[in-house]
């Protein structure tokens, strides 16, 4: 009897839900989604990894382990953007060393994702989907995606003001759980909708002349709660209002498009992109000054090169501009005391600069 093929790809937020409607609507494989990032899941990465790879490489790897032995026997990986375009080939290498027997498809094989390579890898994955299976689900999951990372925005400026507790996460909860049942387009964009309007009626009291910060740094810890020990939450009890910039909308056609203009708006610090999303932080940092945030927060994980080599141009920005930055590097050592502590102390000096 041949042996069922079950798919399973490493967690990202909640993206997962997109990714996994994508695949349940293309495949006849049954998708298995990666258990909710824990410590274990750090644990196992990093006794399989080299000790210098940064920590999305640990995490992602964590989540292969847990998958494959939660029964998964088919992984993709999304591939592309820094080093880590190069990191499909060592983490199948490491993953067959320990003994496991997968297949492993990444779907990012250069610096861009077109609609043929997406479509090529997916007919290595099941070579009996339609092309017009392809051409209906993919845009609609990248529709559905640009819908969530609207209504995060959304939730980002108001949850810290939030009358009744957790009614923001409650109806962000339910509204995912009703785009996975979606129909088609017009089934999707009228639960957009009607959820918009929910969120918009919900209770806040927000002050006219809040504390505003935005975060900047490397995708995968912007994107990831568990990777940045929850800090928007954490910013969220502090009565913040949060702008976070990175999201899947952002990488897939945005950085793309914006990426001439931002180099014009910030020539002054630099002329030329410097690898991943440094460019692309340099230019939000000047971007929060002018439009008169009161701090920046940059997160990376420990060793992440693009973001190493911006970080003396972001300084030299926020100098210029006199904006004050809190910087944050994680790796699977980082104590999550510290950063609380580190982030209160910020957050104090904050609250005085703005009194």
């Amino acid at each position: 009897m041949k042996e069922e093929r079950i798919i399973s790809f490493p967690h990202l937020g909640d993206y997962y839900i997109p990714i996994k409607f994508l695949l349940n609507k293309l495949t006849k494989l049954k998708v298995m989604e990666s258990p909710p990032i824990t410590k274990k899941t750090i644990d196992l990465g990093s006794k399989y990894s080299p000790d210098f790879v940064c920590v999305p490489f640990k995490y992602n790897l964590g989540n292969f382990i847990e998958t494959l032995e939660n029964g998964a026997n088919v992984l993709i990986q999304a591939g592309g953007g820094c080093r880590y375009g190069y990191y499909a080939e060592v983490q199948e290498k490491i993953l067959k060393d320990l003994g496991y027997h997968f297949e492993f498809y990444t779907l990012v094989n250069s610096d861009r994702i077109t609609p043929r390579s997406l479509y090529q890898t997916f007919k290595k994955i099941d070579s009996k989907i339609p092309l017009y299976k392809m051409l209906y689900y993919a845009p609609l999951t990248i529709l559905m995606i640009r819908y969530m990372d609207n209504i995060d925005d959304l939730i980002r400026k108001n949850i810290g003001f939030e009358k009744l507790k957790n009614s923001f996460l409650t109806l962000k909860k339910e509204m995912l759980d009703s785009f996975t049942h979606c129909k088609g387009y017009c089934s999707l964009t009228k639960r957009y909708f009607t959820y918009k309007k929910k969120f918009k009626n919900l209770e806040i009291e927000k002050p006219e002349n809040c504390l505003k910060v935005g975060i900047i740094g490397e995708l995968y810890t912007s994107m990831e709660p568990f990777s940045s020990y929850f800090l928007e939450k954490e910013l969220a009890s502090m009565n913040i209002e949060i702008k976070r910039f990175t999201n899947v909308s952002y990488l897939l056609y945005q950085k793309r498009l914006e990426r001439k203009k931002n180099l014009r708006y910030i020539e002054k610090y630099c002329k030329y992109t410097i690898g991943a999303d440094g460019m692309d932080n340099i230019y939000r940092a000047k971007y929060l000054i002018d439009q008169s945030y009161d701090g920046i927060i940059h997160i990376k994980p420990f060793g992440c090169t693009p973001e190493i080599g911006a970080i003396p141009i972001i300084r030299k920005v926020c100098q210029d501009g006199k904006m004050p930055i809190i910087y944050f590097s994680f790796d699977s050592q980082t104590s999550e005391t510290g950063i609380k502590t580190r982030l209160e102390a910020f957050y104090d000096m904050l609250k005085i600069k703005k009194g």
